[in-house]
């Protein structure tokens, strides 16, 4: 992001992987929210490798606004790789993400963000899904599953529209299928909690979605047993004293 992004104190990061159809409508959404947030706020795209064209739409959208940033992969990485990029380009104090499928609405980022000050995350919870049985089904078995196999006690980890306090962001352990997992790596943090709030959901009036059968059922069933042998072996600690110059817990 640009030499002035530390000016912000909050980054929206939106990973964008052939999104083509919905990106005039990410504009207006994302455009209308930041003229009334509680903080003075930046977008940063993430293009995962687009094939569609969603890269130049990206390009015209930042040239439009001042505080739309965005950032391009050279190849499909994946959502987890597209929010850690994200993670490490932001400045500023809190940090969310949104899908760019617009199936939730950034306007309620404005009822997550105040519960920062408590919690190191705040998730929403889609408490109305506009979406097909079967793919409610699978998303409440995932869940399920995973809640069984963390302990996390999450209802719902996927749903699209998350905040962090900066440092707690980038303090996670990421690879492949980690996003499905924050409020369990937030708990594996001393001190670290998390908070749940219901927010909108909507159906997807562009595009395909990227999660199917495959990539959300058995991927799920790889990733928690990753996670479980990952959590045996977690490193965390917290430094009683020092006497580096400016380090927290020196003596001065």
């Amino acid at each position: 992001m640009s030499s002035g992004a530390s000016e912000y104190g909050f980054t929206v990061i939106v990973p964008v992987y052939n999104e083509s159809g919905n990106l005039s409508r990410l504009e207006e959404a994302l455009s209308a929210f930041l003229e009334h947030c509680c903080m003075k706020s930046a977008v940063l795209f993430v293009d995962d490798g687009s094939d569609d064209g969603s890269l130049s739409g990206l390009k015209d959208i930042c040239a439009r606004h001042e505080d739309f940033h965005y950032i391009s992969f050279s190849r499909n990485c994946g959502l987890s790789a597209a929010l850690k990029a994200g993670f490490d380009c932001v400045r500023s104090p809190y940090v969310g993400y949104m899908d760019a499928d617009m199936q939730t609405d950034p306007e309620d980022f404005s009822l997550l963000l105040p519960y920062l000050k408590d919690y190191d995350m705040v998730t929403g919870v889609r408490a109305r899904r506009d979406d097909s049985f079967f793919r409610r089904f699978q998303s409440k078995a995932a869940n399920a599953f995973r809640r069984f196999m963390t302990g996390d006690g999450a209802s719902d980890t996927c749903c699209p529209l998350k905040v962090f306090r900066t440092e707690t962001a980038r303090g996670f352990p990421m690879f492949k299928g980690m996003h499905r997992f924050f409020p369990a790596l937030v708990l594996l943090r001393q001190g670290a909690s998390y908070k749940e709030v219901p927010v909108k959901h909507r159906k997807r009036m562009s595009g395909t979605s990227k999660f199917g059968l495959r990539n959300r059922m058995m991927s799920s069933f790889a990733d928690c047993l990753a996670f479980r042998w990952m959590k045996s072996r977690y490193i965390d600690y917290s430094i009683r004293e020092s006497d580096l110059p400016g380090h927290a817990g020196s003596r001065t």
